[in-house]
């Protein structure tokens, strides 16, 4: 009899273990992918629990439920039912939801090596008391211990086998489904690398990007989507400048959602076996769909030059990361050479799914363009204007943000065209509430020569931003069901499944309270003409400062600074 058909000789609490790693994955399948980095079906000790074990990643693979219903429907099919214990036993797994299935998967694998250790010391003992044995022999059995536990360490497959694709699986997955992650610039589980000078605002730039993308706003012309779960492991801004840094967003106390940050951790060298663990208990810690790492460089121990150095980052830390569906954002330095990219070696960009370079433009505007793609999914080139307001020496709360100027597409290199146009005016740092005089005048001052009747439609679009959803209109109040503040060590996040969106139709969260109504759009009167402006310009009730933009148009009394629901601090608090 194999010995895994027998209960586990450790006592039933180890079975207890299993069955909560298969019970919480019913729950909740955004668990599979980083247990996969845990867990192979042979961990398991019971056949049963393989069998649901691998029904679970069949139906996450192909985008189906993993309830307990799903699973027993799946056994059916195959004819597995009846080996996997039987439908009552699929229903009584779904009993067993810790919230913590991380840790129970830890201890499912410990378990399977004791095992392994057991079954090499009777394959020893068995051997040694042959008839025939010879003295030696006996390293042959270690000597396979030892490279299947290697293989294991370095992220591989257990057995070549495992690596096979599953034609009739693979083909039913719709790949072109993929729906990008907020900000358009990775899709879950790629890995992309962000490059700029120094000084540029690399991290400021993506510190914002991953905020918004935690907490669920709109980000670079991105609609608001559900949050994702964000780490951030930082190894060059200190606890002063992140809290600057965070309140200058609009971070705060209940107001940083699902980002986990890491300053300076206390990890080996990612180019190391040793720091993909480190790094891949952190991300199990607060069960991150995203890792930022700022920078790449002073996570390395190896030579930045040699390509050996990258080739180890990518075997020991991001395969791991890229096999459990976990997307990576890597932050790099331009090399003495600009045009030639990031510094150090070339295998740099050769695991990367896309690179992004970060130039300043000049005027608080910025280029982000892709240099390097494998998939194409995805704009190529945005625009940016970075907004930044100082309060004495500090940076004002809520008023440090991205925004996207202009989308770079065939009719913006028109000369002429209204989309040239407005590419134009953004370029000259004009407010998208400027009007048709302010705009003729700065476009005179700049020597652009165009009809008033393109300055007109120009106008009108730029100030419909606000309520096309650009980042100038992210939320200002959370909704209700963002989990927020979690650490590693606090309770579990329970999440509603996440739910694919048809093209066209709105991707914001369940639960956001509804903006005040907006008035309707304000127009010119005719071609060339001065907007109809509102006979009287709304003041804060707190500052009394006239009030622009989205806060004017959406009916809003106070201004972004003096709006208690924000979480800033108002200028005139008592």
């Amino acid at each position: 009899m194999n010995p895994r058909d027998q209960a586990d000789p450790h006592g039933p609490e180890h079975l207890d273990a299993e069955r909560y790693v298969l019970g919480d994955c019913m729950h909740d399948a955004h668990h599979i992918p980083t247990l996969r980095a845990t867990l192979d079906r042979a961990d398991f000790s019971q056949p049963a629990h393989e069998l649901v074990w691998d029904v679970l990643g069949h139906l996450h693979a192909t985008g189906q439920p993993t309830a307990p219903l799903a699973v027993q429907l799946e056994l059916e099919k195959r004819g597995e039912l009846q080996r996997a214990g039987g439908a009552p036993y699929v229903a009584h797994l779904a009993d067993y939801a810790s919230g913590s299935p991380q840790y129970y998967a830890e201890q499912v694998r410990a378990r399977a090596e004791l095992r392994a250790e057991a079954d090499l010391g009777r394959q020893i003992v068995q051997y040694a008391t042959r008839p025939d044995a010879e003295p030696g022999a006996v390293t042959t059995y270690i000597d396979d211990y030892q490279k299947r536990k290697a293989d294991r360490t370095a992220g591989q497959a257990s057995t070549p086998a495992d690596a096979l694709l599953d034609w009739s699986s693979f083909f039913s997955i719709d790949f072109g489904a993929v729906e990008l992650l907020p900000g358009r610039l990775l899709a879950p589980g790629q890995q992309i690398t962000v490059v700029g000078e120094g000084k540029a605002g690399k991290s400021l730039f993506v510190q914002e990007w991953m905020w918004r993308m935690a907490t669920g706003q709109a980000v670079l012309g991105d609609r608001p989507q559900a949050p994702v779960s964000v780490l951030y492991v930082d190894a060059e801004n200190g606890h002063q400048d992140i809290q600057e840094r965070m309140i200058s967003y609009g971070g705060g106390p209940g107001r940083m959602g699902m980002l986990s940050y890491a300053s300076f951790p206390p990890i080996r060298p990612l180019d190391t076996a040793g720091g993909g663990t480190d790094l891949l208990a952190m991300v199990n810690a607060c069960e991150a769909q995203v890792v930022c790492l700022d920078t790449v460089s002073r996570f390395i121990s190896g030579p930045e030059n040699e390509s050996d150095t990258w080739l180890s980052l990518y075997r020991h830390t991001l395969l791991p990361l890229k096999r459990a569906g976990i997307a990576s954002v890597r932050l790099d330095h331009m090399g003495k050479d600009t045009e030639r990219g990031a510094r150090g070696s070339s295998a740099k960009t050769q695991d990367v799914d896309h690179v992004w370079e970060l130039r300043v433009q000049g005027g608080g505007h910025l280029l982000l363009n892709r240099t390097h793609t494998r998939t194409g999914i995805g704009p190529d080139v945005f625009h940016l204007v970075r907004h930044a307001h100082k309060d004495g020496d500090r940076y004002a709360p809520g008023k440090t943000r991205h925004v996207l100027a202009a989308y770079e597409h065939q009719e913006q290199n028109i000369v002429g065209t209204v989309e040239w146009l407005i590419t134009k005016i953004d370029g000259l740092g004009l407010p998208n509430d400027a009007g048709n005089p302010r705009t003729i005048s700065a476009l005179a001052t700049a020597g652009i020569k165009i009809g008033k009747d393109k300055i007109a439609t120009a106008v009108r679009t730029r100030k419909n931003r606000d309520n096309l959803g650009s980042p100038e209109s992210f939320p200002e109040t959370f909704p209700d069901d963002v989990p927020r503040e979690r650490s590693p060590g606090t309770s579990p996040r329970t999440e509603e499944p996440q739910v694919r969106h048809s093209p066209g139709t709105s991707r914001e969260p369940q639960g956001t309270p509804p903006s005040p109504p907006s008035p309707p759009l304000r127009e010119g009167k005719g071609e060339g003409s001065a907007d109809t402006e509102a006979p009287e310009t709304p003041l804060c009730t707190v500052c009394h400062t006239p009030l622009h933009g989205y806060r004017a148009n959406r009916g809003y009394d106070t201004c972004l600074p003096c709006d208690p629901t924000t979480g800033s601090h108002p200028n005139n608090a008592a």
